[in-house]
């Protein structure tokens, strides 16, 4: 079930907490940016403090990502993993459901994946589990998506 809005601003503690963990990760890169290193670490704790069902969907989502475009650098993005291409701007993250309460965690690619397809393409794409054949389609978008 959705999360539910409140009266005052429009949006749900979830999204408000969402918004201040990426106004928190603008003010670490404008002091100077955040170290590889750092990063990385910011995207295995955001990993680890997801719930069960999220979290085994999150760390191969990040194998995934570590084999198929080694290129991308990890990062929080929101407080969600993603994984950013050498000018910084987001590809690929993954938002998870509980982040969000949602029925499902999805693989969210940005403007700056090539997957542009004529004028209509997918760009976001539901993870309720993982099997071999989940992690074979989606290390095939990943690289289409970083080629």
């Amino acid at each position: 079930m959705p999360a539910k809005k409140t009266e005052s601003d429009g949006f749900t503690a979830e999204e408000r907490a969402a918004m201040k963990a990426r106004a928190a990760e603008l003010r670490a890169e404008g002091r100077g940016g955040v170290k590889k290193a750092d990063a990385l670490q910011a995207v295995l704790d955001a990993i680890e403090a997801m719930g069960p069902d999220d979290r085994v969907l999150a760390e191969r989502v990040h194998a995934t990502m570590s084999v198929n475009a080694p290129g991308l650098s990890a990062k929080t993005w929101y407080g969600m993993p993603a994984y950013a291409n050498a000018d910084g701007k987001v590809v690929v993250c993954f938002k998870n459901a509980g982040k969000f309460n949602l029925r499902y965690s999805a693989l969210e690619f940005q403007d700056a994946a090539n997957l542009d397809d004529g004028d209509i393409w997918p760009v976001s794409f539901a993870l309720r589990t993982w099997t071999a054949a989940v992690e074979e389609q989606v290390a095939a978008i990943v690289r289409a998506a970083v080629s």
